[in-house]
């Protein structure tokens, strides 16, 4: 039996409640899925809250759910992991963004840093960070989480380090420092990833500076989009719940 699509609602959820589903996922629904009346379907308010569901209407101009269950999710990780991640062109970005909130990031920021190619203003970045955010919940939708970690506007990396309070901070860069190899797990954890030119050293000292510890990955060179995948699994794999 295929699975039941999972759809984000920002609503409350009543058993026995009735939900009208929102433009984006209402077309989903019954044009590209072609569901109809007594389909059921899993909702998420990307809160924390999942509910059961089943269609109750299913036409051109309106989708309606109605609730049946309600409960907890249980797609979250035990660590909390804030990534910082310097901005990169086009799908890069959106792959680090979606293979970040695959493996259980609680929070994302993206950076400006020295050796970024990319400068967003205005317009231009409110679309970015709306397009990022609906990134992370389209794959929330994927990988079965109920909460969405928000995509913070972008910030300088200066302006970030300033912010931070986590229990355990890592820099990715080519290091001999094994700092995954602590007895226990840390309370919070975050994470800065570089652009494609790396960190200056100026801001790798600045990392070092606001309490950052050093992280290798190894003798390669990983793509920009690529490490935060490993780093969060590593991480995930160490103190959380892979």
């Amino acid at each position: 039996m295929a699975r039941a699509p999972r759809i984000h609602v920002a609503a409350d959820f009543t058993v026995g409640g009735d939900v009208v589903l929102p433009e984006g996922a209402a077309r989903h629904v019954a044009r590209v899925l072609r569901m109809g009346e007594g389909a059921p379907l899993i909702l998420f308010d990307g809160q924390g809250r999942e509910a059961s569901a089943v269609l109750i209407e299913s036409g051109r101009k309106r989708v309606v759910a109605r609730i049946e269950t309600v409960e907890t999710g249980c797609g979250e990780s035990p660590m909390l992991v804030h990534l910082g991640q310097a901005i990169s062109k086009g799908d890069r970005m959106d792959y680090a963004i979606q293979k970040a909130v695959e493996l259980g990031v609680a929070a994302i920021t993206p950076l400006y840093t020295e050796h970024g190619d990319v400068r967003l203003k205005n317009d231009r970045e409110a679309r970015k960070l709306a397009h990022w955010q609906a990134v992370a919940v389209s794959a929330c939708e994927q990988c079965g989480r109920a909460t969405v970690p928000p995509v913070h506007p972008p910030m300088s990396l200066t302006d970030w380090l300033g912010e931070r309070d986590e229990a355990l901070r890592l820099v990715l860069h080519p290091a001999t420092n094994r700092v995954l190899e602590r007895e226990t797990a840390p309370s919070s954890v975050v994470l800065l990833i570089g652009p494609e030119g790396g960190l200056s050293h100026t801001e790798v000292d600045a990392a070092l500076a606001a309490d950052f510890s050093l992280l290798s990955l190894g003798p390669r060179i990983l793509r920009t989009e690529t490490a935060p995948v490993v780093a969060l699994s590593l991480l995930q794999y160490r103190f959380g719940d892979l």
